[in-house]
C-alpha cells in the first residue's frame, strides 16, 4: 500500500515537474517575443494589415510641334461604398437622397440602389462597387453626393484612383508615339516617343496607406496620400498632326490599292533634321493595315536604285567619273562573272552620259561606271562610302534602329560580283530612315544634319530641355558636287523616271528605287520606293516612300507605286501651307486727314457720355463696359446686376466711382 502510495506521489511530481518546465519555457517564449522579436513580429502584423500601395504619376503629356496631343495621361476613379463603417444615423438620414442621386446619374430608379446599399449593410459589406472610370468631374460630382460628402469613415467612401494613357490620334502614328510598358519583373519594353523620352515623361510615383479588409480586399486609410505623386514633364515633339494625317493616309491609299505587304514614309524637315512625320502601316490577314512595325527605323533592306546617289555622290568625290562622260548600256544587258544585269527598258538606252544615265536609273550604265573606275582600288569607293557615314547607325533616340551594311573587299565574302552589285543598291542593307538621312544631305547642300524627335521637354511654361539640330557631318560632299547631284534629281521628276509625277505647280527632286526581294519566290517580288525633296529649288522638306512586295499584276517600279505617295503628300503640304509674298507697309501721311482726325479727336473728348443702364446684364459684361467708360467699380455681390449707384442717363465724369450690387443667383 505505502509502495503504492508513493509511486502515485512520484508521478504527480513528474507531472508537476513538466508542466513547471512548461511553464518556463513559455515564460521565456513570452519574454523573447516581447523584448527581442517583439518589434520583428509587431511589424509583420502592421504588414499583414497595413501596407503602402504605389500611387503612378501622372505621365507628362506629349505634344505635336503645334501644341496638339499625342498623348496624354487622363486619371480615372472607381468609387466604392464602405456598408460597416456608416453609423446608423448617418446611414438612415442619407440612404434616401444618396439613391436618388445614384438613380439619376445611372437612369436606373432609386429604389433599385436603396436595396443595394442595405443588403450591404446587413451583409458587412465593406468594398462594394459603385462606379467604375469616372472621369475626374464625375469623381467630384460623386464626392458631393449625400452620405459620400462626409468622407471615408463618416459617410464609407471609397476612392481608388489609376491613370490611364490616352492618344487622340488614335491608330495613327501609333508606333511613332509608341508606349513604355513594365512587367511583373521590372523589365520596361519601351517603343517611339514614349519609350523613347520615358525618363522625363514618367515622373515619381507617390504612397497610399491601405488597410487589409475582408476577403482580402485592401481599403485606404483616408483621402489623403502619404506621399504625393509628383507629374512628369511635359515632351514637345517635332511631329506635325497635320504633316502625319497626310503622310498616313497617302501610304494607307496606295497601300490598299496595290495590296502591298507593308510600308512607310517619313517626312523631315531639311534644314533641322526635325521628323514632321512618320507613318508605318503593315497588312492584316483580313486585308486591312494598322501600324504594325516602326519599319522606317528598324527595318534595314536593299535600297535598290535609291542607292545610286550614293554611288554617284562617291564618284564624283573621287573624280573617277564626270556627268558628261558618256557610257554604252549595251542593249541593256551587260554580264560580270556570269550573271547578267539588266536596264529595266528593255533594249537598253544607248550610249548616254552619266548624268542621263541617273535620270533614267540605268543599272547597266551604273554598273559599268562603277566597276571601271574602281576596278583597280574597289576599297576606295567602299572607303568613301564610309567617309559618308553610310556603315554607320544614326543613333536615334528611338530604339531598334536597324543596323546597315556596306561590305568591304577585306570582308570574306567579297567577291567579283559585290562591287558592280553595290552600284545599283543590291549587296548593302539601309534603313528608310538612313536613306533619307542622307538624301536629306544632299538637299541641305552636303551637311548632314541628325533627324530627331523631339523640341524641348517643360515643366509648364518652363523649358527643362531643349534639343538643337545636331550636325553629325558638315560635309559629306562638296558643295560642287551636291549642286550635280541635285540638278540630276529634279531631272529625274522633269524628264526621267519619276516623270509621271511632275507638276508645273511646284518643284520637286528626287530618285526611284525598284528592288527584287525574295529571290527565291516565282514570280518576284519587289520593293518599290522613291526619295527625294521639295521644292527642288529651296529645299524645306525630304521625305522617303517605301513599299514592300505590292501586287506585282498592278504595278510594282517605285515611280508607280511609290513616286505618286510623294507627289501626294508634296501637294497637299503646299496647299495647306502656301507660299506668301508680303508688301512693305506704306507710311505715307495725308496732312489734310491729319488735321480732320485731330479735330475728331477733341471733339470726342468733349462730348457728354452719358451713364448706361447695367441692370439686368452678367456681371463680366457689366464690368467690362463700365471699366472703359473710365469708372472705378465696386461689386457686391454675385450674378447680375441689380442696381447701379448712378443712375442711367446721368452724365459720367472721369474716374467716378460707381457701386454694383449683383443677385444671388
Amino acid at each position: 500500500m505505502a509502495t503504492t502510495e508513493k509511486n502515485i506521489l512520484n508521478r504527480l511530481y513528474f507531472v508537476a515537474g513538466c508542466m513547471f518546465l512548461f511553464a518556463l519555457g513559455v515564460g521565456f517564449k513570452l519574454m523573447d517575443i516581447q523584448f527581442v522579436d517583439g518589434e520583428y513580429y509587431k511589424e509583420l502584423a502592421e504588414e499583414r494589415t497595413y501596407r503602402n500601395f504605389k500611387i503612378p504619376a501622372n505621365r507628362g503629356n506629349l505634344y505635336d510641334a503645334n501644341g496638339s496631343l499625342l498623348a496624354t495621361s487622363v486619371p480615372k476613379y472607381d468609387i466604392r461604398f464602405d456598408a460597416v463603417t456608416v453609423s446608423d444615423k448617418n446611414f438612415e438620414k442619407n440612404i434616401g437622397p444618396l439613391s436618388e442621386e445614384l438613380g439619376k446619374y445611372f437612369g436606373r430608379p432609386s429604389t433599385y440602389y436603396s436595396q443595394k446599399l442595405r443588403a450591404a449593410r446587413a451583409n458587412h459589406q465593406r468594398y462594394l462597387l459603385i462606379a467604375k472610370n469616372l472621369g475626374y468631374s464625375d469623381y467630384l460630382k460623386f464626392k458631393s453626393f449625400p452620405m459620400f460628402e462626409l468622407g471615408a469613415y463618416k459617410g464609407g467612401l471609397i476612392v481608388e484612383q489609376r491613370t490611364v494613357r490616352e492618344h487622340p490620334l488614335g491608330k495613327m502614328g501609333e508606333r511613332t508615339v509608341g508606349y513604355e510598358r513594365k512587367d511583373e519583373e521590372g523589365y520596361y519594353t519601351r517603343v517611339g516617343l514614349e519609350g523613347a523620352f520615358g525618363n522625363y515623361l514618367r515622373g515619381i510615383d507617390g504612397r497610399r496607406l491601405k488597410q487589409k479588409i475582408s476577403k482580402g480586399q485592401w481599403k485606404p486609410i483616408s483621402d489623403n496620400n502619404e506621399v504625393e505623386p509628383k507629374d512628369g514633364y511635359d515632351v514637345i515633339s517635332t511631329i506635325d498632326v497635320n504633316i502625319q494625317d497626310i503622310a498616313h493616309h497617302a501610304l494607307l491609299k496606295q497601300l490598299e490599292y496595290f495590296e502591298a505587304d507593308h510600308g512607310t514614309v517619313v517626312v523631315m524637315e531639311t534644314a533641322t533634321g526635325e521628323i514632321k512625320a512618320m507613318a508605318n502601316l503593315g497588312r492584316t490577314s483580313e486585308g486591312t493595315y494598322f501600324e504594325k512595325r516602326n519599319y522606317a527605323v528598324y527595318e534595314s533592306h536593299e535600297p535598290g536604285s535609291t542607292f545610286k546617289l550614293m554611288a554617284m555622290v562617291a564618284a564624283l568625290e573621287d573624280k573617277v567619273i564626270d556627268t558628261s562622260q558618256v557610257v554604252d548600256t549595251e542593249n541593256g544587258v551587260v554580264r560580270f562573272y556570269g550573271r547578267a544585269v539588266r536596264d529595266s527598258h528593255h533594249g537598253g538606252y544607248g550610249k548616254i552620259s552619266a548624268a542621263r544615265a541617273f535620270e533614267l536609273s540605268s543599272n547597266t550604265a551604273f554598273t559599268k561606271l562603277i566597276t571601271e573606275g574602281y576596278k583597280n582600288d574597289p576599297s576606295r569607293f567602299v572607303d568613301r562610302l564610309y567617309d559618308m557615314g553610310l556603315n554607320k547607325k544614326i543613333g536615334l533616340d528611338i530604339n531598334g534602329e536597324g543596323q546597315p551594311r556596306i561590305p568591304h573587299p577585306n570582308d570574306k565574302n567579297w567577291s567579283g560580283l559585290s562591287l558592280p552589285w553595290m552600284a545599283f543598291g543590291y549587296g548593302v542593307s539601309l534603313t528608310p530612315l538612313q536613306i533619307l538621312t542622307f538624301y536629306n544631305a544632299i538637299a541641305n547642300n552636303g551637311v548632314m544634319v541628325k533627324p530627331h524627335f523631339i523640341k524641348e521637354v517643360k515643366e509648364w511654361d518652363k523649358t527643362i530641355v531643349k534639343m538643337d539640330t545636331e550636325i553629325m557631318n558638315p560635309e559629306v560632299c562638296s558643295p560642287a558636287t551636291a549642286k550635280k547631284v541635285r540638278k540630276m534629281m529634279e531631272n529625274v521628276v522633269l524628264r526621267g523616271t519619276a516623270a509621271n509625277i511632275y507638276t508645273p505647280n511646284f518643284s520637286m527632286a528626287g530618285k526611284t528605287g525598284t528592288c527584287q526581294t525574295e529571290y527565291w519566290i516565282e514570280p518576284g517580288r519587289y520593293i518599290a520606293s522613291f526619295s527625294g525633296y521639295f521644292p527642288a529649288d529651296n529645299p524645306k522638306y525630304s521625305c522617303i516612300v517605301v513599299i514592300h512586295k505590292p501586287k506585282r499584276s498592278k504595278g510594282y517600279y517605285g515611280n508607280i507605286v511609290a513616286a505618286p505617295v510623294f507627289k501626294s503628300i508634296a501637294q497637299k503640304i503646299y496647299t495647306d501651307t502656301p507660299i506668301m509674298d508680303e508688301l512693305p507697309g506704306l507710311d505715307i501721311k495725308n496732312e489734310n486727314v491729319e488735321k480732320d482726325f485731330q479735330k475728331y479727336y477733341s471733339k470726342v473728348q468733349n462730348e457728354k457720355i452719358l451713364m448706361p443702364d447695367v441692370t439686368g446684364m452678367p456681371a463680366m459684361d457689366a464690368i467690362s463696359l463700365l471699366e472703359n467708360l473710365g469708372f472705378k467699380v465696386a461689386l457686391n455681390g454675385k450674378g447680375k446686376v441689380r442696381s447701379q449707384s448712378v443712375a442711367a442717363g446721368r452724365e459720367i465724369k472721369k474716374d467716378q466711382e460707381l457701386k454694383v450690387k449683383l443677385n444671388l443667383s
